[in-house]
C-alpha cells in the first residue's frame, strides 16, 4: 500500500479532515491533499 493510502486511511480513521491534520503535523491542508493524491512526497 502507498503513502497516499495509507496517509489518508489513517486520516480518515482518525475522524481528521485535511486541514486539522496539517494543522496537528505543522503544514497546510493543501500540502496534506497533495501527499494524498500522490503529487508530492515532500
Amino acid at each position: 500500500m502507498a503513502f497516499a493510502d495509507n496517509l489518508m486511511r489513517m486520516r480518515k480513521e482518525k475522524g481528521l479532515s485535511q486541514e486539522a491534520l496539517g494543522a496537528k503535523i505543522g503544514v497546510t491542508r493543501q500540502t496534506v491533499s497533495k501527499w494524498e493524491t500522490g503529487v508530492s512526497h515532500s
